[in-house]
C-alpha cells in the first residue's frame, strides 16, 4: 500500500496571506493525510482543512491562540503504514537539531516540524527523518513559498519539497 502525505505548517492565515493558495487546496484534495506543524493563525483555516482533507492531524504553534489551542495538541503521534510520525511546531535552533530530537522522540521514525519557515530534511544519528515544509504563505527568506509531499510505503519513505508560485 502507498500513502501519500501533504505537510503544512506556517499558513498564518490571515496574516501573512488572505487565504491559503490553490495549489494548496488542491495537494489538500490529493493527499491521503494532511499534516500540520502549527501557526495557523486562525480557526477558519483548520475548519477548511478539515473539511477538504481525507485525513488531517495537526498541532498548535506559538501564534496560535485560545481557540485552536483548545482544538489540537501541542504534540501530535500519528502511524502511517509502519512509520511512526510525531508532529511538532518548535524545534529550537538548527544548531545541534538532530540530537536534541533524537533524545526528545527516541520512539518516532519521522518529525514534522515548522516554525522557521525553511525547509528541512535531514536524518539524526537514531535514523529519525526531521521534515519541515516551510510555509506555504510567508516565505521569509526563502526564494518561494513551500510546502512538501511524502509518500510512503512498504520500502522507503520519499519526501519532495514543492515551491508555490
Amino acid at each position: 500500500m502507498t500513502t501519500r502525505l501533504l505537510l503544512l505548517a506556517d499558513t498564518h492565515v490571515p496574516k501573512r496571506a488572505r487565504r491559503l493558495p490553490d495549489a494548496v487546496l488542491r495537494a489538500v484534495d490529493e493527499a491521503d493525510i494532511v499534516i500540520h506543524a502549527g501557526d495557523w493563525v486562525d480557526l477558519p483555516t483548520l475548519e477548511l482543512l478539515e473539511s477538504r482533507a481525507a485525513v488531517l492531524h495537526g498541532v498548535f504553534g506559538n501564534n496560535d491562540g485560545p481557540e485552536l489551542r483548545e482544538r489540537l495538541p501541542e504534540v501530535a503521534h500519528v502511524r502511517v503504514e509502519d512509520v511512526r510520525i510525531a508532529v511538532v511546531h518548535e524545534t529550537g535552533p538548527a544548531a545541534r537539531r538532530e540530537q536534541r530530537m533524537d533524545d526528545a522522540f527516541p520512539d518516532v521514525d519521522l518529525l514534522v516540524f515548522g516554525h522557521s519557515h525553511i525547509p528541512w530534511d535531514t536524518v539524526a544519528p537514531s535514523g529519525l527523518r526531521l521534515l519541515n515544509p516551510g510555509s506555504p504563505t510567508d516565505r521569509r527568506r526563502q526564494p518561494v513559498c513551500t510546502m512538501m509531499t511524502v509518500t510512503i510505503d512498504a520500502d522507503a519513505v520519499e519526501a519532495a519539497l514543492v515551491p508555490i508560485s
